[in-house]
């Protein structure tokens, strides 16, 4: 311990020195390919992770996973009552056409949500155990495709009341529409769980803006109404820019089947395209090569954002 010929205090030695260092941000050396090597080998964690996400949600409940069910049933039974019965949209068999959209919707959202907020909430695990955080917004969404798999014993259920069968020209690009979904939830959700880490408020904004997004997505209202007025500006393709219109549009063209059914009305309601099977291959390869890509960019910038998180969490 020293003191300055000024009669200063005393200082510890390099005290003063380390403080006028500048802070340097730290940043991951792997790579992409890597970051993705590591997540593929880490894929046991990433299901127990999954599998653990499941078990909290429900745990302590009498009913556990019929709760998943419950949920959407309801959802689809007030909105059936409203635009159905009081509102008188038209639409024939509204409650298949509501689930099929809903199906995929609520698969994107609460995945995404719930991703956001992952690697703050698990801020415990990430400041003590080495392992790719990616996996932790990975999870979130495991976790909202396997509710996905429970609901779709609704729409299973409703298909059956009200004798639905789906149209085998359409069916099979259902597992393409839910690779694109996935991926494309996979990369928002690695984005915004890396930013979410150093502005807290974007949990909030995306309960937000995933209200927005809803309604931006033909889940409640026909796709063909909002076609209509979009294509007199030639904005069509603006609509058809979001990632989940052609997702929605496709689960119901194989599920609701019908394109331009005659409505409650007795006039012919317009309510999905007329495409064939060809153009809903083309736009979900399309969202399929956007999403990848977008989760190549979205895991590098989470690598950049990573260095930090100890100090931020």
């Amino acid at each position: 311990m020293k003191t300055d010929r000024g009669g200063a205090s005393p200082t510890p030695s390099g005290y003063q020195r380390d403080r006028e260092l500048p802070t340097h941000l730290v940043r991951p050396s792997q790579t992409v390919p890597q970051r993705i090597a590591n997540i593929w080998r880490y894929r046991d964690l990433l299901k127990d992770l999954v599998a653990k996400e499941i078990k909290v949600k429900y745990k302590d409940s009498a009913l556990g996973f019929i709760w998943s069910l419950l949920n959407p049933a309801m959802f689809i039974l007030i909105y059936y009552i409203v635009f159905q019965k009081i509102l008188k949209n038209g639409i024939p068999l509204f409650a298949i056409y509501l689930a099929t959209g809903l199906l995929a919707w609520n698969l994107f959202q609460s995945g995404v949500l719930g991703a956001t907020g992952s690697v703050v909430n698990n801020s415990g695990l990430v400041k003590k155990v080495a392992f790719p955080r990616e996996i932790l917004a990975l999870a979130s969404v495991g976790s909202a495709f396997i509710f996905f798999l429970f609901q779709t014993v609704v729409l299973a259920i409703f298909l059956i009341v009200f004798r639905v069968v789906p149209s085998p020209r359409f069916v099979w690009l259902v597992p393409l529409a839910l690779i694109a979904l996935l991926l494309f939830a996979s990369a928002l959700a690695v984005l915004l769980s890396g930013i979410n880490v150093y502005l807290r408020d974007m949990q909030h904004l995306m309960e937000i803006l995933l209200q927005a997004w809803f309604w931006a997505t033909p889940v409640v209202y026909p796709f063909m109404e909002i076609y209509k007025q979009l294509n007199q500006h030639g904005l069509t393709w603006l609509y058809l820019a979001n990632p989940t219109t052609p997702v929605a549009l496709t689960f119901q063209r194989a599920f609701y089947v019908k394109a331009n059914p005659l409505g409650t009305n007795g006039t012919i309601v317009h309510i999905l395209p007329s495409y064939g099977p060809m153009w809903y291959l083309a736009v979900l390869g399309a969202i399929i090569v956007f999403s990848f890509i977008f989760f190549l960019v979205s895991v590098y910038i989470f690598g950049r954002l990573e260095g930090n998180f100890a100090e931020e969490l």
